[in-house]
């Protein structure tokens, strides 16, 4: 019974793979920046085409 509190000690000073959860942190939270932005600027875009649209559709080239 002694071996599991010195094997829970030894756990909680290993450092070694904290670094690599630090890392999959870090890149889920640029991953959902990433798709906010894109999803931001997707919807501007989206937005701009549509108008560029009804102006060149509202153009009459008989008027010219």
């Amino acid at each position: 019974m002694s071996k599991k509190p010195n094997a829970l000690k030894s756990l909680l000073r290993d450092e070694e793979g904290l670094s690599t959860v630090e890392y999959i942190i870090i890149l889920v939270l640029i991953a959902v920046l990433g798709i906010a932005v894109w999803t931001s600027f997707g919807d501007t875009v989206r937005q701009k085409v549509q108008g560029s649209t009804e102006a060149v559709d509202t153009l009459d080239p008989s008027t010219n």
